[in-house]
């Protein structure tokens, strides 16, 4: 392997958390604290601006659906008035924040701001799908064939940053959906920082995550009013340790990033295949260890449940795009028959 994973696995040596993902999806509701939209932040003085004409259809709502935490996500919001996507995160020189629309000429246009403004616009093509080759993508079942035909700009986008989406994956392991995404949107509102951009223009309470120096720096009972269990916090934390390493990830990409994600303790075989779907748009990394994928799949596909090894068996045929088959299924509206009560929450604030 690379320097890179013997540094990781030398440097994270600290227990992590228990892997799996989220035991339900349910989505979060609040809007954020009370407070102006986006703020200023050191930087260029004005927006960058970008106007890209890809060559192929896009669906910008569908492409950037897996980052986005239900609707009281702090660092996106999705404008319905005019179909904008505002999106906040760190980058290599900065926090930043750019504002996505997707025109009727076919064109996208972007305007950035704060000291990452550059990298998020140098990144706006991959984060809409193209760097995503499905060439020898072959659909197998009727279900996927019909999801492939109804939406041709389906595609797998890249963010370029490991930490962004590393963040949220951790906390969604083991815990129903509602639970890690409060436990995210706290985090990001008492540990984040607000977003670069134009002041009471912006969305209300759009937030930058926090960065890796910031989750190092929380005390242990914030953890807990969190709603952040020892685990998981372990986990944050020996990634944060590491965190300029691990987006070498990107880089390697495939197995060879997943693994590099996994030298990491309390990363595993889940968390790295949902770090490399929206890191670098990984069309193989299949989220084994999933409450409700081998379910979704199984139903779609066979019309009975799957468990784990089921479940890479039915998608075997779609190597090396095994995950491109499970986004189709995820797009195409398909829900499986609910049997049962659901996975009940658990409020750590109150241990």
């Amino acid at each position: 392997m690379t320097d890179d994973v013997s540094a990781v696995a030398s440097v994270a040596s600290r227990g992590g958390a228990s892997e799996g993902g989220s035991a339900e999806p349910g989505s979060a509701s609040a809007d954020g604290p009370p407070g102006p939209g986006c703020g200023s932040a050191s930087g260029p003085a004005e927006p960058l601006e970008r106007t890209w004409r890809p060559g192929f259809r896009v669906d910008l709502a569908g492409l950037l659906a897996p980052l986005w935490r239900g609707r009281g996500d702090p660092t996106m919001r999705m404008d319905p008035v005019n179909g904008a996507c505002w999106r906040a995160g760190t980058t290599s020189a900065g926090p930043g924040a750019m504002a996505l629309r997707y025109r009727r000429d076919g064109t996208v246009t972007a305007t950035a701001w704060g000291p990452g403004a550059a990298v998020l616009l140098e990144g706006l093509p991959a984060l809409l799908g193209a760097e995503d080759d499905d060439t020898g993508f072959v659909a197998h079942h009727e279900l996927v064939a019909d999801a492939r035909r109804r939406m041709p700009g389906l595609r797998l986008g890249a963010t370029g940053r490991v930490w962004d989406v590393l963040l949220p994956a951790v906390l969604e392991q083991k815990v129903t959906g509602v639970e890690a995404r409060r436990s995210f949107r706290e985090l990001c509102w008492r540990f984040g920082t607000r977003a670069p951009g134009p002041a009471g223009e912006g969305p209300r309470g759009l937030r930058v995550p926090p960065t890796p120096e910031a989750v190092r720096a929380i005390p242990d009972w914030e953890w807990h009013r969190a709603g952040v269990d020892s685990a998981r916090r372990r986990a944050l934390l020996a990634a944060a340790t590491v965190a300029h390493r691990l987006e070498g990830a990107v880089a390697l990409g495939g197995a060879r990033g997943r693994e590099l994600l996994r030298r990491v303790p309390g990363i595993g075989v889940w968390t790295a295949a949902e770090v490399a779907q929206r890191a670098w748009g990984d069309p193989d990394a299949v989220s084994v260890g999933d409450f409700h994928i081998p379910s979704v799949v199984g139903w779609a596909l066979l019309g009975r449940p799957l468990d784990d090894a089921g479940m890479l068996e039915v998608l075997a045929p779609y190597a090396p795009q095994r995950q491109r088959a499970v986004r189709y299924i995820e797009a195409s509206g398909f829900r499986r028959p609910r049997f049962g009560p659901r996975f009940a929450a658990k409020d750590y604030r109150e241990i």
